[in-house]
């Protein structure tokens, strides 16, 4: 179950407590999520709460923060460490990557538009054949 609460961003504040920001998307994706755990027969249930003060938010902006840096980072080492040209089939995989991280990254850092541009130059590489 963390794999699925992951893949939408969420970060885990304690065991079986996670925090997600409050949008249309990520409370229509946990009501599916519950609704998964209480047809497995668990129980589930979803809570809107806020940090009690500011120090508490930014950190948790902080860790959802430094889990995109560390996949957008990851992608660039990937368009770095392409020998040569890159193929089609690879940059749509690198496309997609972006797009899933994207969909989970609720406060983009500079490493965002630095993913963006490498996987960018690489396409023009591959449009340049």
């Amino acid at each position: 179950m963390w794999r699925k609460l992951r893949r939408l961003g969420a970060a885990q504040l304690l065991d079986g407590l996670v925090a997600l920001p409050a949008d249309a998307r990520t409370k229509e994706q946990f009501e599916w999520l519950a609704e998964e755990i209480v047809e497995a027969g668990g129980d589930a249930s979803l809570w809107l709460a806020e940090a009690a003060d500011r120090a508490t938010e930014r950190d948790l902006i902080d860790q959802l923060r430094s889990r995109a840096v560390e996949e957008y980072r990851a992608v660039i080492g990937e368009v770095e460490a392409l020998d040569g040209e890159p193929t089609t089939r690879t940059l749509g995989r690198l496309r997609r990557e972006l797009q899933r991280i994207g969909h989970r990254d609720f406060f983009p850092p500079a490493e965002r538009d630095a993913a963006h541009r490498a996987v960018a130059e690489a396409a023009t590489r591959v449009d340049a054949r």
